[in-house]
């Protein structure tokens, strides 16, 4: 390692570093962009714990892309407001979501939610 080389830029590392055949290396700003919007686009991302996976399976609830990106939404609108634990209701089934981790906890089916109590949500999205 010579000591007495001049310091280089992010750039003109860059472009000293051998390129795959076919591939050009993204300038910094380009992977910055694309970095954070893949990373703003996880933070979106809602997860189901492993009970909710449990009762969307035994009541034959299935989420399909576009049910995923409506509650994705809801739980946008929740975390806007505030909400810590929401009840999110869309066409026939109802989910309750820690909105803070983005995490659905459980899910019913519109037909069992007569009789039902929800508790321990400081909130309510309906789409």
């Amino acid at each position: 390692m010579n000591i007495n080389r001049p310091v280089q830029s992010i750039n003109q590392y860059l472009n000293t570093v051998p390129k795959p055949a076919g591939e050009r290396v993204k300038a910094p700003a380009e992977e910055f962009s694309s970095i954070l919007s893949q990373k703003l686009s996880e933070s979106r991302d809602v997860k189901i714990s492993k009970h909710a996976a449990m009762r969307l399976e035994a009541r034959n609830i299935r989420m399909d892309a576009q049910m995923l990106e409506k509650l994705r939404t809801a739980v946008d609108r929740a975390q806007a407001k505030g909400v810590r634990d929401s009840l999110v209701v869309m066409e026939d089934v109802a989910l309750v979501v820690n909105v803070p981790n983005r995490t659905v906890i459980t899910a019913v089916k519109q037909s069992e939610l007569k009789d039902n109590i929800f508790t321990n949500i400081d909130g309510a999205v309906f789409t």
